[in-house]
């Protein structure tokens, strides 16, 4: 197979972060794979194989064995999500990233169809409108989760955990602390803060096919609390940090045009 013939001049790195799910890895490709075919972009996979015991590895192996735009980085333990995101951030080659996890909860055309609006934002923030495939618990929390972050920092996001869509460029002058699954959050809120133009755009979610979410669990919910407090101290410490634009962006190109 070759890479994905492009009509359009975006590309897109989707990085794939990947703990024991082999059950579900190869639809998560196959499904990217189906989005770049509809799009017409040029794409890249980087799976980050986040200490995976199972044979996830392998078939990811299986897959690049055709698929020449499919990389693997594997992590010996797993380092967290939020290392995985950063990690494959660093290796990838797209103007553009975005994160599609593992377990083929999320339709990955359903975000990448957005890619024209980078023309005019840094970042693309999705929101579900079909949440109901989750269980009120989740739901609840998720709620819960929101409130706590907007009145915090001033937001009025309808969604932070979803599959972000950057420009690169902006990415890389961000301080990631966040190795868990706060580091969205926080992306998006030191982004913001520096005033980066965004975008949110409806998306549907499909159910869990296999295995359980491993974000939901007590050691998960202290390492957010941790990178929330160290976030707001950020925030409110480094203002003035926080207001330099990328010269390269969306944003600092719409402000010239004020001029």
């Amino acid at each position: 197979m070759n890479y994905p013939a492009p009509i359009i001049n975006y590309k897109v790195s989707v990085i794939v972060p990947a703990l024991n799910e082999e059950n579900n890895i190869s639809i998560t490709l196959q499904n990217i794979i189906s989005a770049f075919d509809k799009i017409k972009c040029w794409g890249e996979i980087v799976i980050i194989n986040d200490g995976s015991t199972d044979k996830t590895e392998a078939v990811v192996q299986n897959f690049m064995s055709t698929v020449p735009f499919i990389r693997i980085i594997s992590h010996e333990s797993p380092k967290g999500i939020g290392a995985s995101f950063w990690k494959g951030v660093e290796v990838s080659q797209g103007d553009f990233v975005v994160l599609i996890p593992g377990d083929a909860e999320v339709d990955s055309y359903e975000i990448l169809r957005y890619l024209p609006l980078m023309n005019h934002v840094d970042i693309v923030i999705p929101f579900f409108f079909n949440r109901n495939v989750r269980s009120w618990t989740r739901r609840m929390i998720s709620k819960i989760y929101k409130g706590i972050i907007n009145l915090t920092f001033g937001l009025l996001l309808n969604y932070m955990n979803g599959t972000v869509m950057y420009r690169k460029s902006v990415l890389l002058e961000l301080n990631l602390k966040s190795q868990g699954f706060f580091y969205q959050t926080e992306l998006l809120i030191k982004a913001i803060k520096k005033e980066y133009l965004y975008a949110e755009v409806p998306c549907s979610l499909k159910s869990r096919l296999g295995g359980k979410s491993k974000a939901l669990t007590i050691k998960s919910l202290l390492k957010v609390i941790s990178a929330y407090l160290a976030t707001i101290y950020y925030v409110y410490a480094h203002q003035r940090e926080l207001k330099s634009l990328r010269t390269d962006s969306v944003t600092a190109s719409r402000y010239k045009e004020l001029l």
